[in-house]
């Protein structure tokens, strides 16, 4: 799941979670910190619904939904993009392998 919209934007209220207790393949959720559509401690609330052995999160640190990080990090779009590829990648060959 590349930046999972857990919520509309503004409604956090409204979670999209009701069927994470019906999944059961190894999932990957990359989510930015700063994600509109997903802040991370309402993930983080819901993330026991999910099968323990089949899901991991990682935090793309200062990215938005699109994982676009604020100039002021430091960090270039191609920087993260690679973070991001190099994360699929490894769990990629872990996971599915």
């Amino acid at each position: 799941f590349l930046g999972y919209p857990l919520h509309p934007q503004g409604k956090p209220e409204r979670r999209r979670s009701d069927h994470f207790g019906d999944l059961s393949v190894p999932m990957l959720f990359l989510q930015g910190t700063r994600d509109a559509l997903c802040r991370l401690e309402l993930l983080e609330e819901e993330w026991p619904k999910l099968p323990a052995a089949k899901a991991t999160l990682h935090k793309v640190e200062g990215g938005d939904h699109s994982f676009d990080v604020l100039k002021k990090s430091g960090r270039k779009p191609e920087d993260v993009r690679a973070e991001i590829a190099a994360i699929v990648a490894e769990w990629t060959g872990t996971a599915l392998g």
